[in-house]
């Protein structure tokens, strides 16, 4: 019976699942490696947004449920949710998920159940099992029956929550549980029906990794038609939002919207997973990544040719995140674009993102500043909407009245037609 529970990374991921079991009763040790996260989460308090994240972990924490610290602990079942980057050449980086299996290795004992929830590529679970058994050659995960108690459970159980609904569909969302074998699925199975609504799906590791990957690139590839769309349509003076909305009225057809590219740690990273596991095969999904990857530098382009007509131009950037009412900045392309911007010195760059206190190390530049919407559509000459924030709804049309619009979200669809690049 699981009752301790080890949590390896308190990201966006590891946090709300390490105070959710804590809320559940579990005792919960969670673990980061960044001295400054656990001292906040200790007091109480959160280091990234997430909406009703802020009371849960309160309440975690003033429970004694949920302690953290740099180390790990003995547990009967360790969670990994650590990054899975990539290098150069889009690569994948596994450097976080070793190091978080090498630092839980000492800790791990017979009967110890340790699950993966990062996005990894095929095959990286039953790595992170050749790890530990390399650490610890008194383990093992022989089926055995003479072995039963010597034996360590691994399994993959990859996150599938949206950011700004993540504590909702940690309990209600489907989940898929792939084990190296049998008993570790099922092992895996019981832990997750504890506190999972949704339904529980059953397979093997690399059928989970691989099912993660497919979600996300089939994603990636729908977003990638449709910035495709986009580029056709401003190529042939098209409004490719008019296009889209009246194209959909076809029973069969359901074209998503386009953007200024693709962000976040999902979308924009794990379709490379696939590419560089099977690249003469992955070729639509290779070609969607270079689509959604052109995007960025082609609204800069577009914002440049603008900026050029008019002297000291002063350009308000409105969101940097990701998506739509969130914080999270990782693989954003707003911020890339913004980042551009800057380093050309087109001219003066306001950017308005209501969910940050302050501006990335990367933009902290003297023509850049952080400012309210209000006063940021103020004293611009050109707009760009870059993300769609609940918070932008209430922009007074009428003060863009006079201002150069780049809308790369369809946003502001009454200007649409004549004022409007995509």
């Amino acid at each position: 019976m699981v009752k301790k529970v080890c949590v390896v990374g308190l990201g966006y991921i590891g946090l709300p699942t390490a105070s959710l079991l804590a809320i559940k009763g579990f005792d919960v040790h969670g673990v980061d490696v960044n001295l400054h996260t656990v001292e906040l989460i200790n007091q109480g308090q959160v280091h990234i947004y997430e909406p009703d994240l802020d009371i849960m972990v309160k309440a975690a924490v003033q429970s004694g449920q949920l302690k953290v610290s740099t180390e790990p602990k003995e547990a009967d079942l360790f969670i990994i949710a650590v990054p899975t980057p990539f290098q150069a050449h889009q690569k994948p980086d596994l450097s976080y998920v070793q190091q978080a299996t090498l630092a839980i290795a000492p800790y791990v004992r017979p009967g110890n159940i340790v699950i993966l929830e990062s996005t990894s590529p095929v095959g990286t679970t039953e790595k992170i099992t050749d790890w530990i058994l390399e650490a610890r050659t008194d383990l093992n995960i022989s089926e055995a029956v003479t072995a039963v108690n010597h034996r360590i459970y691994v399994a993959h159980c990859p996150e599938r929550v949206m950011p700004g609904q993540i504590l909702r569909e940690l309990v209600e969302n489907d989940r898929i549980i792939g084990g190296i074998d049998g008993p570790s699925t099922q092992r895996t199975v019981e832990f997750y029906k504890q506190f999972v609504s949704g339904r529980i799906l059953e397979t093997h590791a690399r059928t989970a990794e691989m099912a993660k990957l497919t979600e996300n690139s089939f994603r990636d590839v729908n977003i990638a038609f449709a910035n495709e769309l986009s580029l056709i349509c401003d190529q042939l003076d098209i409004n490719v939002w008019e296009l889209i909305r009246l194209a959909n009225h076809h029973p069969r057809v359901n074209i998503l919207q386009p953007g200024p590219g693709v962000g976040g740690h999902c979308i924009a990273v794990d379709p490379w997973f696939l590419v560089d596991a099977a690249p003469e095969q992955a070729r639509l999904i290779h070609t969607a990544r270079v689509v959604n990857d052109y995007k960025p530098g082609y609204i800069v382009e577009k914002i440049v040719d603008r900026a050029k007509r008019i002297t000291s131009p002063v350009i308000a950037c409105l969101g940097l995140a990701f998506k739509a009412n969130v914080d999270d900045l990782r693989e954003s392309p707003a911020l890339e674009i913004v980042e551009h911007l800057a380093k050309l010195e087109v001219g003066s760059i306001l950017v308005v993102e209501p969910h940050i206190q302050a501006l990335p190390e990367r933009l902290q530049l003297e023509h850049v500043q952080l400012k309210t919407t209000e006063e940021a559509i103020r004293k611009a000459d050109l707009v760009v909407l870059l993300v769609n924030h609940d918070v932008f709804y209430t922009i007074d049309r009428d003060a863009l009245q006079e201002k150069i619009v780049i809308d790369t979200r369809g946003f502001f669809s009454e200007l649409s037609r004549v004022r409007v690049g995509v």
